[in-house]
């Protein structure tokens, strides 16, 4: 018996990696958080399988499913929404199967922040411009330990991925502000990849508002930096013609600065 703790993607269905599909459709026992994973995601479970939607329960009634299923000798899907492991409120349920000593697995999935990313057509990171993405979220009812304050990591005015903060966003802008400057890009992405998806761009200087006037207050993505925007930016060295590494050769020179580094 085991547990496999599953990431389902951040909504369209098709998402869904087959590692995860596989394991849906063969378990007896499907959990999923029903407040974010699509029907039709635990619909591929089998016909003879329990199905419940966790998410009316709390972590002891969670828990007591999954020794119930342990005691009957019954691997248990446990889906989550996006990646497991990011803001997935997994730790705690991992702590308590390995006090109990039931085996889980986990099985990663496509976060809703690189889906966001997708809708928005936008890499995250640009030579010279930004090499980091900070993943973090306002500080709500969940406090921020020291050091991960939004005006701490914004001092790096790195690519900065907020999850779980939309109706935090007045604040949010407030704070980053500072470093990162009143024009900065934002944008807000809606439900990545669902059906109704809605994307809002701006600046730190106005997204609370158009966020506000589209009535948006939950599954949302929010992206800050300058690459969101950006179009005068360096190319990678990895296709430079003048750029060697273990598959391919350069045929041309290098500029006379790398030159100079590499003696």
């Amino acid at each position: 018996m085991r547990v496999y703790i599953i990431g389902a993607g951040p909504g369209d269905p098709r998402l869904l990696t087959l590692r995860a599909a596989e394991l849906i459709e063969s378990c007896p026992v499907v959990l999923y958080t029903g407040s974010l994973v699509p029907k039709e995601v635990v619909q591929r479970a089998r016909k003879d399988a329990v199905v419940l939607d966790s998410s009316s329960m709390t972590l002891d009634e969670i828990i007591g499913l999954m020794a119930g299923a342990r005691d009957a000798d019954q691997d248990v899907a446990r889906v989550h929404t996006g990646d497991p492991l990011i803001f997935g409120s997994t730790a705690e349920q991992m702590r308590r199967l390995a006090e109990l000593g039931i085996p889980f697995e986990i099985v990663p999935g496509v976060s809703s922040f690189t889906a966001a990313a997708a809708a928005l057509g936008r890499e995250l990171t640009l030579p010279e411009l930004s090499q980091t993405v900070i993943l973090t979220r306002a500080e709500g009812r969940t406090f921020m330990p020291d050091g991960e304050k939004l005006h701490d990591l914004a001092r790096h005015r790195a690519t900065l991925v907020l999850f779980l903060s939309i109706t935090l966003l007045k604040s949010t802008a407030r704070e980053l502000t500072p470093a990162y400057g009143e024009d900065c890009p934002v944008a807000v992405i809606h439900k990545a990849s669902w059906p109704d998806q809605l994307i809002i761009t701006g600046t730190l200087a106005d997204i609370e508002q158009k966020v506000r006037a589209a009535r948006i207050n939950s599954t949302s993505i929010i992206i800050v930096g300058r690459v969101l925007t950006a179009v005068d930016f360096a190319n990678s060295r990895l296709y430079a013609s003048d750029f060697s590494h273990k598959f391919r050769k350069a045929t041309s020179p290098a500029p006379p600065d790398e030159e100079g580094l590499r003696q």
